[in-house]
């Protein structure tokens, strides 16, 4: 038997081991005979003085039952039927993993390249302002968390197993850390080996994995879905398909569109990447408190604002402490851009998306033209304007913080986290009016939360557009297959399901668990 016991102790005690052991035997909190395991950690920074809560099982040294990351019972599928699964993000992924246990072969296609192959077109981005469209921060093996952090913070306790997901990637190699903290994050420097690992896992028990391999056509024979057809014009039979493409695949958006299959616009937020140096969220989250023991520092921030008859909620988004901006565009002549941070989040600056949400009367003026399409549109344009006013490079529009307050252009810029480059614009030109409008109110009140949040040190950078899809694909609740096609299951971000790699990951899972309900009805 284990007891269980919660602790709130100074960061220099409870992030350091030796310091931390020594502690508890002082306090006879733990006996020479025990032994402790860490349970749970999280950092309380809302008052000055900071504290560290710590949930620690205390086991006997002789009957130590510290819970090991037993490996998954994975069987071997090569002979076994196909499950067609499009697209290599963490929902595709663990949607494979999923059937390896269920006993179904999973082939899963990837329109980009390995995690490998994928570092020198995300190099040419950087360098040469060259945009690969099958390879990029958004496609290609991992998906587009592979290479822009590896958050794994999420809300979706009620729909999975969230346990299962953070020890399936520990059992790939992630760090046991991740069981433990309240934000876990992996880190992009310690996620391509990861999601190797879970490629080689599921090729190992039969399943496949291609790379090149875009998808252009849904085969479709009697409201059924029975296969696809790849751009090289081979065609793939299975007894299902799982739509796992992510939230910037839009060519499959307007597929569907195309084809007459039901799809919906879905609200989603737009806006900039705000960065600061790490220092100054550091003092300010910490309260000045040293911070040797400490991570970065990150921050959460949300406020509503009145434009014209309507409120508009402005949020943080992907906030990285210690982290980069990167380059997120799919396309040539557009401009998009992330946050991202290594697993030591030890860069000197601190970037968030600042967004605004974006809902009907947003895209209204696209519906006519465009329909289920219309946010995709309007979203679209602005990656444009973004492109066309830096220099129609991969240089993204950029202002100094005080200066879009004021809305006056930047003589200069700071330093910037941005590879690309910069370009001193007024975001004035970038933004739809009310989106500027609600940004620089938010900023305002922000403000007030986090004094000195407004700085000439700080700089917004546009645009910050791909927070989540613009498009949904329905499906039935219970069955997971789209209302109009048999064995067709939207799966994930892409199709409205999910915000997030663990969320990705828990609903890649149930879908597969649904082809199985499908496939082979009790």
């Amino acid at each position: 038997m284990s007891d269980l016991k919660h602790i709130i102790l100074p960061p220099e005690v409870a992030f350091d081991e030796a310091a931390l052991k020594s502690h508890l035997l002082s306090k006879k909190i733990i006996s020479t005979n025990q032994h402790f395991e860490l349970v749970r950690r999280s950092i309380d920074a809302r008052q000055k003085k900071i504290k560290v809560n710590l949930s620690i099982a205390i086991h006997e040294k002789d009957n130590l039952v510290k819970e090991d990351i037993i490996a998954t019972d994975y069987q071997n599928v090569s002979t076994q039927p196909s499950f067609i699964i499009v697209g290599a993000g963490p929902a595709g992924l663990f949607a494979a993993l999923k059937c390896l246990e269920l006993g179904i072969k999973p082939i899963v296609l990837e329109r980009g390249k390995d995690v490998r192959a994928r570092r020198r077109d995300l190099a040419a981005i950087t360098k040469e302002h060259i945009v690969n469209a099958e390879s990029n921060y958004c496609f290609g093996e991992g998906g587009a968390g592979t290479y822009s952090d590896g958050k794994l913070y999420t809300r979706s306790k009620k729909k999975g197993d969230l346990k299962k997901i953070l020890k399936v990637l520990v059992e790939q190699g992630a760090p046991q850390d991740i069981l433990i903290d309240a934000h876990p994050h992996i880190g992009t420097n310690k996620l391509p080996k990861i999601i190797q690992s879970i490629r080689e896992t599921i090729v190992a028990h039969g399943g496949e994995v291609r790379f090149d391999a875009k998808v252009e056509d849904i085969i479709i024979h009697n409201q059924k879905a029975k296969g696809v057809k790849l751009a090289c014009g081979n065609e793939i039979s299975g007894e299902g398909v799982l739509l796992a493409t992510g939230h910037s695949a839009r060519d499959i958006f307007e597929l569907l569109y195309k084809k007459n299959i039901q799809i919906h616009a879905k609200p989603f937020a737009l806006g900039v990447r705000v960065e600061h140096p790490q220092e100054f969220i550091n003092t300010v989250q910490y309260h000045g408190y040293d911070t040797t023991f400490l991570p970065s520092a990150s921050y959460k921030l949300v406020s509503q604002e009145k434009i014209g008859k309507y409120n508009k909620g402005v949020f943080s988004f992907c906030m990285c402490p210690g982290g980069y901006i990167v380059p997120a565009a799919t396309q040539q002549g557009e401009v998009v851009v992330n946050g991202m941070s290594p697993s030591r989040r030890n860069s000197k600056f601190a970037n968030s998306g600042i967004v605004v949400e974006v809902n009907k009367h947003d895209w209204k003026a696209y519906e006519k033209e465009h329909g289920a399409l219309a946010g995709l549109r309007f979203q679209e344009e602005i990656e444009k304007k973004a492109c066309k006013i830096a220099g129609n490079t991969q240089k993204a529009p950029a202002q100094r913080l005080t200066d879009f307050i004021k809305g006056v252009k930047s003589i200069d810029l700071p330093e910037t986290s941005y590879k690309p480059g910069l370009t001193s614009v007024n975001m004035k030109e970038v933004l739809p009016e009310h989106i500027h409008k609600s940004l620089v109110l938010g900023f305002q009140s922000f403000n007030k939360k986090i004094k000195g949040f407004l700085s000439k040190d700080a700089v917004i950078v546009g645009v910050e557009s791909r927070t989540s899809s613009p498009v949904s694909i329905p499906r039935d609740p219970i069955s997971l297959q789209h209302p109009d096609i048999e064995g067709l299951f939207p799966c994930g971000e892409g199709a409205g399901y999910a915000g997030g790699i663990v969320s990705a990951a828990i609903d890649g899972e149930r879908c597969a668990k649904a082809f199985e309900g499908f496939f082979r009805p009790s």
